[in-house]
Order: C-alpha cells, then sequence, then structure tokens
C-alpha cells in the first residue's frame, strides 16, 4: 500500500480486496451521492472525490488494525467513515468482527442502517451520544473528524480494552494535540503517515493511562 491518489480503479489493487468487496463499496459510493443533497454526510466539494478522500482515506486504518480483534467500536460515525468501509473489507477479510457504529443524528443512524442493508454486510448502530454510551469494551476504537485527540482519550478509557487499540485519523495539527494529550495521558503510540493526505497521520494508541 503506497500513497498517491487512490480511484476507484485502482482501489482493489491498492488494499488488495476482491471484486466483492468493490461492489459492496460501490454500493456505498452511489448511496451517499444519492443522500447527500438531503442531509449533508459529506462535503459537497469531496463528493467528486469521494473514493480517494473518504473510502480510501478511511480502508488505510484496515492494515493498522490488530488481526485477532473480535470487536470493533466507531464512534461518531457519520457518514460511516472509516466503520462502513472497514465493515465492508471485514465482510472478506474477517466476517466474525462485530462492528459497532455509534451516531447522535438520527437521520445519519438512519442513512448508516440503510447503507450497510443495502451493502449487505453486519453492524450494529446505536443512535446515542457517545457520553451516554454504555461501556462497550471494545479490543478497537476508531473516530474520524471527531473531535481532540483529549477528548477521544477519555471515549477510549470508557469503551475500549485496557489491552486494545484506538486508531484515529489526524491532520497538521497532530503535533499539538499529542502535546496537549500528554498533559493529561501517559500513552504508547505510533504514527503512520496518511496515504491520502500528505499533511495526515494515523495515531495508533495502545496502553495508556491518566497523568
Amino acid at each position: 500500500m503506497s500513497g498517491g491518489y487512490v480511484s476507484q480503479a485502482n482501489f482493489a489493487e491498492t488494499f488488495d480486496v476482491s471484486r466483492e468487496t468493490m461492489d459492496r463499496l460501490q454500493v456505498y459510493a452511489a448511496l451517499l451521492v444519492k443522500w447527500n443533497p438531503k442531509i449533508n454526510l459529506v462535503a459537497k466539494s469531496t463528493i467528486s472525490s469521494v473514493w480517494h478522500r473518504h473510502i480510501a482515506d478511511s480502508a488505510q486504518l484496515w492494515a493498522l488494525a490488530p488481526k485477532n480483534a473480535k470487536s470493533w467500536l466507531d464512534i461518531g460515525s457519520g457518514a460511516g467513515f472509516p466503520g462502513l468501509v472497514i465493515a465492508a473489507i471485514a465482510a472478506e477479510k474477517a466476517p466474525d468482527l462485530v462492528i459497532t457504529l455509534v451516531e447522535s443524528d438520527r437521520r445519519k443512524s438512519v442513512f448508516l442502517q440503510a447503507a450497510a442493508r443495502e451493502m449487505g454486510v453486519k453492524v450494529q448502530v446505536v443512535t446515542k451520544r457517545i457520553e451516554l454510551l454504555e461501556a462497550q469494551n471494545a479490543d478497537i476504537l476508531s473516530a474520524r473528524a471527531l473531535s481532540s485527540l483529549t477528548q477521544l482519550l477519555e471515549f477510549t478509557e470508557k469503551h475500549r480494552k485496557s489491552n486494545g487499540v484506538s486508531l484515529f485519523p489526524k491532520g497538521a495539527r497532530v503535533d499539538s494535540e499529542l502535546t496537549e494529550a500528554s498533559s493529561c495521558w501517559h500513552m504508547a503510540y505510533e504514527t503512520f503517515p496518511s496515504i491520502t493526505d500528505s499533511d495526515a497521520v494515523i495515531l495508533r494508541i495502545g496502553e495508556f493511562k491518566r497523568v
């Protein structure tokens, strides 16, 4: 998996996925285009590059996840990034993985349920604010463009297993977010360059504890 522009044409090769997975993702992309004018799932300006900006940006998390995981919790799922993309890949590569998407906006939650059904993927969609969600004890926790790292670690503390992994795509401000979070948390983390944005990284956080 390398950098460069990821289109529908080179997605399967970039991420080593099957024709069936591509079919699921094509259904998803079409639904995004159809629903977006109604509920503003993604910025209108990004629809024309949805495979690169959103689908590939989400798919790159798969390679960073532990392969023995049993449960994946995606919080603030919004339009389904990365949760529904992960679910499409998991249907091929880890069909027993339990994937839960948490989204408080009811209209977006309805979209997630409809998209999952039409894609033929298994997910649990929870329409609730993360702060009100009962502890999930997930092996993997992800969030894309949701909140600061400090806040994300609060959610991780409640909802992820202590020996689990958190995956957070972050942009150009990642260093300042890490500095801010280090005043509250000791954490073991790695950064991986994003394949879709030269200014972005994916944070993979393992063990952590309050300062």
